[in-house]
């Protein structure tokens, strides 16, 4: 078969805009230009910003068999770093955890009729797909920090079943053929890399079991890829990794064992003063990845294209065809206004393109 993704850019996720038809327009007009993109997503607007806060927030805090074991101590009530963020743990005495439903599906569907709208306006082009980025269950549930090693296994089996549930609800209500389903990636990875305090040991099985049981859920029409990311809380990388060989590991097991086709990877890049830095990217070497489009997060604000282009460089020495996408979502973009930002973004993934 032949690859169904074959973009150059990707947008990770999230868009700085206002509201999801602000953050679809800006999209549209930025990026929706002959095959630069393959998908737009809906921006990840409002409370969703703050990524898997939102899980803590709408997911974990409600649910009756979750209580909290620290609130925020932030002096302005909004986590700046994991160490502010609240800490829940299960409920004594409960044997497992149940959801009805998910918030961010709720979001996704709606956002899915704004898109709609703008597809019809000819805003949007027809060939372009409808993005949703959902998080993997450790991300998902990182407040349950008080005791991890006991209460995420009893959460997760609870949230492996939403999102079984969940992702029949959002496939009924957005075409698989108009949807573009991104897996996002953080907190496992930084789990792999063993620098999350509170994790204690299994996380290769922990994201193991999250790939062997998610994507298969989704319908072999919709395209579904993995970000997979080492944060941004709350800074970018909260981890920077020696090389890429977890991320290499990480990915050659997603598209060996995900039971559908695995249609792009997004791999988080190095920061700027590693551009150069053979090492960091020599294990591209090891991807076995088929048909999936690669993307490396290799687009910096700081250094604009003259640092794109070092790192596309570099990387291509061992991967020779691979599409670019920034280090993660436009959430931590120091120094520009919203505008600003999505231009400049464009006007240097343009400029440089393909290796």
């Amino acid at each position: 078969m032949s690859p169904r993704v074959t973009s150059d850019l990707l947008l990770v996720g999230s868009i700085p805009a206002a509201s999801t038809e602000d953050a679809l327009r800006a999209a549209a007009v930025n990026f929706a230009g002959p095959g630069l993109v393959f998908a737009l997503p809906d921006g990840e607007t409002g409370p969703r910003s703050s990524w898997v806060g939102y899980e803590r927030e709408r997911l974990v805090r409600p649910n009756p068999d979750i209580e909290t074991a620290k609130e925020t101590d932030s002096p302005t009530g909004r986590p700046r770093h994991m160490y502010e963020a609240p800490v829940f743990r299960v409920r004594p005495g409960a044997t497992a955890v149940h959801w009805d439903t998910w918030p961010r599906v709720d979001d996704a569907i709606a956002s899915y009729q704004v898109f709609r709208k703008l597809r019809a306006e000819g805003v949007i082009p027809d060939d372009v797909r409808f993005q949703v980025g959902l998080p993997f269950p450790v991300s998902a549930l990182n407040g349950l920090h008080a005791d991890f090693a006991a209460d995420y296994p009893v959460a997760a089996p609870g949230f492996a079943d939403l999102a079984a549930r969940e992702i029949g609800r959002l496939t009924a209500a957005v075409p698989p053929g108009d949807l573009a389903i991104q897996w996002d990636i953080a907190y496992e990875t930084l789990d792999i890399e063993g620098v999350l305090p509170w994790s204690g040991d299994g996380a290769w099985d922990r994201y193991t079991d999250a790939v062997d049981r998610l994507p298969r859920l989704v319908p072999e029409e919709a395209l579904t890829g993995f970000h997979l990311c080492y944060g941004t809380f709350p800074e970018w990388p909260m981890y920077e990794a020696r090389d890429m060989s977890v991320l290499v590991r990480m990915a050659n097991y997603a598209v060996a064992n995900s039971g559908r086709t695995t249609d792009w990877l997004h791999m988080a890049g190095p920061r700027y003063l590693r551009s150069e830095d053979e090492s960091f990217f020599r294990p591209l070497t090891g991807l076995r990845t088929g048909d999936a489009r690669i993307f490396l997060g290799i687009v910096l604000p700081l250094d604009g294209e003259p640092g794109l282009r070092r790192r596309q460089a570099t990387a291509a020495k061992f991967l020779p065809d691979f599409g670019v996408a920034l280090y993660c979502g436009f959430r931590v973009q120091p120094g520009s206004t919203p505008e600003q930002a999505i231009r400049e973004h464009r006007d240097v993934v343009t400029a440089v393109r393909r290796p």
